[in-house]
C-alpha cells in the first residue's frame, strides 16, 4: 500500500487536491484564467482542429451534448429526413466546441482587440445607440446564438451595460465570470431573486440590459408558448421588464460568417408585441423572434441546452429527453 506523505511534525500532507480545494476562490479564478490564457496562444488553425476533434468525441461516446442535439433536433425539424439531421446534428457540435474555444479567447484578450479583430461586419449599430440615447431604457435580448460573449463586449463598448447570468454554485465558478466578464462598464446581476429590483432600476434611469432569453425558467416563473413548434416554458422578465418600465426590446447576436473567428454584429428591433401586458401573447412574440434567429443557421444554434425538460401541467408529457439509461 502506498503511504501518505508526512509532514515533519509527522502529520499526513496535504495532497495536490486537498490543497486546490482549500485555495481561495479567486486564486483559483486566477490560475483558471491563466491556464485559458495559455491553452489559447495555441494557433487558430490548431484550437479549431481541437474543436473539430472534441466534437468527434462527443458523438463517440454518445455524450450529453449529443444526445441533447439529436433529441432537439427531432423536435424542432420533425421534416428533415434522417441524412439531414445526422448533418446537422454534427455541425451542431462542432459550432459548440467552437463557440467554448473562441469564448475562452474573446475572455482572456482585450475587449478591444477583439472588436477590432472579429467583428467584421455591423449590422444595426445605430439602432443601439439611438435607442440608448433616447433615454428609455434598453433590453437586450440575445438568444444563444453564435458568440454571445462578443456581443456582451461589444454592448460594453457602448456604455455601461447591466448582464443577467445564472450563477454557478462553486465559488471559484462565479468569480472567474466575475473576472473574465467584468470591466468599467460591465455590471453582472445574479438570476436571483433581488435581480428583478436591479434591472427596473438600471432601465428607469434609462440604462441598458442584456438578458439571454431562450433559457427555461422555474416552474411557475414563465407561461407555456411554442418554440419551434413544441411547448416551451419561456420566461416573463422581458415581457414585465417592458411593459412597466416602456424601455426599447431588441435582439442582438454575433453571427460567425468565416472560419478565422470572423463575425457579423447584428441588431434588430423585437416585435412591439414582447411588451404586451398578456404574457402569453408577450412569451410567444419573444420566441418567434428567436426561431427566426435561430433559423438563420441551425448550426450556431444552442441545440445542446435541454429546452423542453418541463411540460405543459396536465398534458401527460414526459421529459423528451428522458431514456433508460439516461432517466434526467
Amino acid at each position: 500500500m502506498r503511504k501518505q506523505p508526512v509532514s515533519v511534525a509527522g502529520l499526513p500532507c496535504a495532497g495536490p487536491a486537498a490543497r486546490l480545494a482549500r485555495m481561495n476562490p479567486h486564486r483559483k479564478a486566477q490560475l483558471a484564467f491563466r491556464a485559458a490564457a495559455l491553452f489559447t496562444r495555441l494557433p487558430w488553425p490548431v484550437l479549431r482542429g481541437v474543436a473539430t476533434a472534441l466534437a468527434w468525441l462527443w458523438v463517440r461516446l454518445d455524450a450529453r451534448e449529443s444526445r441533447v442535439t439529436r433529441r432537439n433536433l427531432e423536435l424542432a425539424y420533425p421534416q428533415w429526413d434522417a441524412a439531414t439531421r445526422a448533418r446537422v446534428h454534427r455541425q451542431v457540435l462542432r459550432s459548440t466546441a467552437l463557440q467554448a474555444l473562441e469564448t475562452l479567447r474573446l475572455w482572456s484578450r482585450p475587449a478591444a482587440d477583439n472588436l477590432r479583430l472579429h467583428l467584421r461586419e455591423r449590422h444595426g449599430e445605430a439602432l443601439y445607440d439611438a435607442a440608448l440615447a433616447a433615454g428609455k431604457g434598453v433590453i437586450v435580448a440575445a438568444p444563444h446564438f453564435g458568440n454571445w460573449e462578443l456581443l456582451n463586449q461589444w454592448l460594453a463598448s457602448r456604455g455601461p451595460i447591466a448582464i443577467v447570468y445564472k450563477a454557478p454554485e462553486d465559488e471559484a465558478g462565479d468569480a472567474f465570470l466575475q473576472l473574465v466578464r467584468g470591466g468599467d462598464n460591465v455590471r453582472q446581476v445574479r438570476a436571483e431573486g433581488a435581480a428583478v429590483r436591479q434591472l427596473f432600476k438600471v432601465l428607469k434611469e434609462g440604462g441598458a440590459t442584456g438578458i439571454l432569453p431562450d433559457q427555461q425558467p422555474k416552474a411557475g416563473d414563465g407561461v407555456f408558448v411554442p418554440f419551434f413548434g413544441e411547448q416551451a416554458l419561456t420566461m416573463t422578465l422581458v415581457n414585465r421588464l417592458a411593459e412597466r418600465t416602456g424601455a426599447t426590446v431588441l435582439y442582438g447576436w454575433c453571427e460567425r460568417i468565416g472560419p478565422g473567428m470572423e463575425f457579423a454584429l447584428h441588431v434588430e428591433a423585437a416585435d412591439p408585441a414582447v411588451a404586451d401586458p398578456d404574457p402569453q401573447v408577450a412569451a410567444a412574440a419573444l420566441n418567434a423572434g428567436i426561431e427566426r434567429i435561430a433559423r438563420r443557421d441551425p448550426a450556431q444554434y444552442q441545440w445542446t441546452y435541454k429546452r423542453y425538460t418541463l411540460r405543459p401541467p396536465g398534458s401527460g408529457e414526459r421529459d423528451p429527453y428522458a431514456t433508460e439509461k439516461h432517466p434526467h
